[in-house]
């Protein structure tokens, strides 16, 4: 699934480390998340769009 999340992450100035921390996850589950070799959990989709404080459509689109 596509998603914006290292454009959003790159907005912020977060590492990839910064945002694993953030989310309870390790640094290469947000590589995995980022480069769309994973697919984020229901619960974890939902605490990335509350941590960016968007939408989950804002951040990942289930069509890409």
């Amino acid at each position: 699934m596509k998603n914006r999340l290292k454009v959003l992450r790159a907005e912020r100035d977060w590492s990839q480390g910064d945002l694993a921390e953030k989310l309870g996850v390790s640094r290469q589950s947000v590589n995995a998340i980022e480069t769309g070799k994973y697919d984020p959990s229901l619960p974890l989709a939902f605490t990335i769009a509350e941590v960016f404080d968007l939408a989950i459509e804002a951040i990942f689109d289930p069509k890409g």
